[in-house]
């Protein structure tokens, strides 16, 4: 059984359809969302459709939830809060619909998937200190958290003796007793120095999990954003993985 778990898409399409060409050959028997399919991109609504139809678990994201009105959108910054206005008007009703029922979490077996942290997942917090990550510990009972938000691609583990440290290796044999948070990063906006599209693939009978990166047309996506006038910086920041 093999789970491929995904987030932050971003109305990358390019990115987005290279993900899914390589899940097509990797054997997946599911596929996890972790939220944020529209905001930055120029695609919301292909990006919104394709994941209706290829994802089997899909949460919401604060982009999500900021576009049908359902998450304040206030703290955004000028350039989050120019893409967000662009998207509402680039959504039909059914995607508007679509996104409005997302549930901010979803639990399947020993999995707990969720967009931002296990614990008061409205607020949209990030897990970006310690103290952060070891309150996420506290907030779930599953084998793994899986998270995204942040687009930075990160492992924590929780050992049989409650010790918390995180790992530099990206692809690891969970350990019986073990609790994990792993962050997938971003499909279609990593922000870790490293512009390929993220995503991750748990094996559940070999107990690994996998993050991969994929390269991308990121001068289609770039281009798209310009072409739709939105703001250029966007365009500029996918190339750099920033």
């Amino acid at each position: 059984m093999k789970w491929a778990v995904l987030s932050d898409i971003h109305g990358n399409l390019e990115a987005f359809k290279a993900v899914l060409d390589r899940l097509s050959k990797e054997d997946v028997d599911k596929v996890a969302f972790l939220g944020d399919v529209v905001g930055y991109g120029a695609d919301p609504a292909k990006c919104t459709d394709l994941v209706n139809e290829r994802t089997d678990i899909t949460v919401a994201g604060n982009h999500d939830y900021g576009s049908v009105g359902l998450a304040d959108t206030s703290c955004f910054n000028t350039v989050a809060k120019a893409a967000i206005e662009w998207t509402r008007e680039q959504l039909s009703g059914d995607h508007l619909i679509f996104l409005s029922k997302l549930p901010l979490n979803s639990v399947e077996d020993d999995l707990h998937f969720v967009h931002s942290t296990p614990y008061n997942p409205q607020d949209w917090d990030y897990l970006f200190s310690w103290s952060d990550v070891i309150r996420g510990f506290h907030s779930f009972r599953n084998r793994i958290c899986f998270i995204g938000h942040s687009h930075t691609p990160a492992i924590f583990i929780k050992d049989r003796e409650g010790r918390v440290y995180s790992s530099k290796d990206f692809s690891i044999r969970l350990e019986e007793g073990f609790q994990y948070i792993i962050n997938v990063g971003s499909v279609g906006q990593p922000r870790d120095g490293n512009p390929d599209a993220a995503f991750g693939i748990y094996d559940i009978n070999e107990m690994k999990f996998t993050l991969n990166r994929i390269p991308y047309d990121v001068e289609t996506a770039q281009r798209k954003i310009i072409e739709a006038g939105l703001p250029r910086y966007l365009a500029t920041r996918i190339g750099v993985g920033r």
